[in-house]
């Protein structure tokens, strides 16, 4: 007899092309009146349309957004809400914009509406990062989650392939460690399976035919799917070395997701036989590691660390980080295999 604790997360989404257009008519079902747009720099001439489309609802823009967001950023945010006498946020872009957002909600309480224009994911989740003297700190806190999500498949028709592939990449790994999490369960595992079919079918089509949109709402609805499943239970060893790599070497989020990936589905595949099984399934029957590896060569996306500026005589050092305070993980952590594993993930070797 199966037992599991099942808890949804309470969002609303707004999942069609053209679902930009309900945004006045969303920050008004949030009771909000001063909405402060929040973007990175490159975003904000979307930012400032977001911005026109509110009219008197807005507060005004706030285009500072980058990754990993640091400490110094967020206060510099919270600031500029207050000073503005915000009552939401509206963050358009991926999930450095959002992850600021989250950094707001977590000490003004402030409403999240969230517009990803990426395929990431992290827009479902309560889980915020804030870097702090190159240390990334995680957590959960329920004021964090965006309360309403606009998911519009025509916001990522301009997203280039060299961050679509990475970003979806990303999105699937999600998916991939709620299978063999801690507190896993039956309804977040078929969200998993569903997400990673979802996003390993289309985001091939995203890359090569850029103006496919029926494959750009598969992938936007593969990353809602990836979200709710990190929302809804922890994650493992890959989504530690991520934020050990990228708080620490300020390495690029996505692209770090995308080369850790494989390895890390490599390192678990003996302990948790079913969720590998489950992946292989929803690569059509390709082993998990070498599928993950091939899809994300597929797609044009970085496959070594050396390739995205991590040094090598770093990761001593980052190995050691990474099996501190380690996350669950249903193979022991071992600094010896972790080192081992990123070596290969450095060289870019495909997981054997």
């Amino acid at each position: 007899m199966r037992a599991f604790v099942y808890s949804s997360q309470p969002s609303r989404v707004v999942f069609r092309a053209g679902a930009l257009d309900d945004l006045a008519a969303e920050i008004e079902r949030l009771g909000a009146h001063r909405a402060l747009v929040l973007s990175t720099p490159e975003q904000r001439a979307c930012a400032e349309d977001v911005s026109r489309r509110l009219g008197t609802r807005s507060a005004g823009v706030y285009a500072k957004a980058v990754m990993h967001v640091p400490i110094e950023t967020a206060e510099a945010a919270r600031e500029a809400a207050k000073s503005l006498n915000a009552d939401c946020c509206v963050a358009i872009g991926g999930g450095s914009t959002i992850g600021l957002g989250k950094a707001i909600a977590l000490t003004s309480d402030l409403p999240i509406l969230a517009i990803p224009t990426t395929f990431a994911g992290s827009e479902m989740t309560p889980i915020y990062g804030i870097t702090e003297k190159g240390r990334k700190t995680t957590g959960r806190d329920a004021r964090v989650l965006p309360k309403t999500v606009i998911y519009d498949p025509l916001l990522t028709k301009t997203l280039p392939a060299k961050i679509a592939g990475p970003s979806g990449m990303n999105a699937i790994a999600h998916c991939v460690e709620a299978l063999y999490a801690q507190d896993a369960n039956p309804i977040t595992s078929l969200m998993a399976d569903e997400g990673i079919r979802a996003l390993a079918s289309s985001l091939p089509v995203v890359v090569s035919e850029p103006l496919d949109l029926d494959a750009r709402a598969e992938a936007l609805y593969g990353a809602w799917l990836a979200g709710a499943c990190l929302g809804n239970v922890g994650m493992a060893i890959h989504h530690k070395l991520c934020h050990t790599l990228g708080g620490s070497y300020n390495l690029p989020h996505a692209e770090t997701h995308t080369i850790i990936l494989p390895h890390a589905v490599r390192y678990n595949r003996g302990a948790a036989p079913v969720a590998m099984g489950r992946i292989s399934r929803a690569l059509d029957g390709v082993e998990a590691a070498a599928g993950l590896y091939d899809l994300a060569q597929k797609l044009g996306a970085p496959l070594a660390l050396r390739d995205i500026g991590m040094r090598a005589e770093l990761l001593d050092e980052a190995a050691r980080l990474a099996t501190q305070n380690p996350y669950y993980n249903p193979r022991p952590i071992e600094y010896a295999s972790i080192r081992q594993l990123l070596q290969n993930a450095w060289e870019g070797i495909r997981p054997g």
